[in-house]
C-alpha cells in the first residue's frame, strides 16, 4: 500500500447545452487554480449528461490537508466557486466531499 494522499470531490450541474463551454470555464479557473496550488498531485474532470442537465465531478489528490487548505480556505470542506459560475451553475452545492485515498 502507497502512502495516503486527500482526494477532494465536488459536483456541480449545468444545463446539458451549456456542457462544452462550462466544461471551457472549468479548465480555465478551477484545473488552472488547482494545479497552481503547492501540494496538488493531480486534476480530473468527470462529466455526464442526463436528459437536460450536465453533472460535472472535479476530482483531485492532494497530498496533506494543509495542501487543499492552500486551494480551498481554513473551512475546506466547502466548496469554492468563482463568480462566472453563476451563469453556468443551477446550483451551488455547499459541500465538497474528501477521501482518504490509498493506492495499491
Amino acid at each position: 500500500m502507497k502512502s495516503t494522499t486527500i482526494t477532494r470531490i465536488w459536483h456541480g450541474r449545468t444545463k446539458a447545452e451549456h456542457a462544452n463551454e462550462y466544461l471551457e470555464f472549468l479548465t480555465k479557473t478551477g484545473v488552472a487554480d488547482y494545479k497552481s496550488t503547492e501540494g496538488n498531485k493531480s486534476v480530473e474532470i468527470l462529466r455526464r449528461v442526463s436528459g437536460d442537465v450536465c453533472h460535472f465531478w472535479t476530482v483531485t489528490k492532494w497530498d496533506t490537508v494543509e495542501s487543499v487548505k492552500k486551494f480551498a480556505g481554513e473551512d475546506y470542506e466547502k466548496a469554492k466557486y468563482y463568480e462566472e459560475d453563476a451563469r453556468f451553475l443551477l446550483e451551488f452545492e455547499p459541500n465538497v466531499i474528501h477521501c482518504e485515498t490509498f493506492e495499491f
